[in-house]
């Protein structure tokens, strides 16, 4: 097996272990925003309120995007929700992403659209469920 077989095998499967990962990570916000774990330094909120409504969005999206399931448009509303939370909390304190604390916005939110249109890759519910037989 040459590289190019060996990359074109596992490129599906890696584009699984990123989302997964991504997710969790994710995941741990919304449980950290809605049930104050793990802690960290924002306190939890209800749901009711903007930052209880993006704890929802990244609790039940990570959940989605690990599971695999509807992937693509979960990735798609967690874009957006990114893109968002970077221009409304994080722009006006500057220009920079670097300066205004918001890295890990903008790299979700890539992160997130590229998942959008590359969808849960071999180790998905959505290939599972919806995949087209031959």
């Amino acid at each position: 097996m040459n590289f190019t077989n060996f990359t074109a095998l596992w490129t599906p499967r890696m584009l699984s272990v990123l989302r997964i990962v991504v997710a969790l990570l994710f995941f741990e916000h919304g449980t950290s925003k809605l049930l104050g774990y793990p802690p960290s330094p924002m306190p939890y909120h209800f749901a009711i309120s903007p930052m209880g409504f993006s704890g929802v969005l990244e609790f039940i999206g990570g959940t989605l995007l690990a599971l695999g399931l509807f992937s693509r448009f979960a990735a798609f509303i967690l874009s957006g929700e990114m893109a968002v939370a970077y221009f409304m909390v994080h722009a006006p304190n500057g220009f920079f992403p670097l300066v205004n604390k918001g890295e890990l916005a903008v790299l979700y939110c890539f992160v997130f659209l590229y998942f959008a249109f590359a969808g849960g890759g071999a180790w998905s519910l959505d290939r599972l469920f919806f995949q087209r037989q031959a």
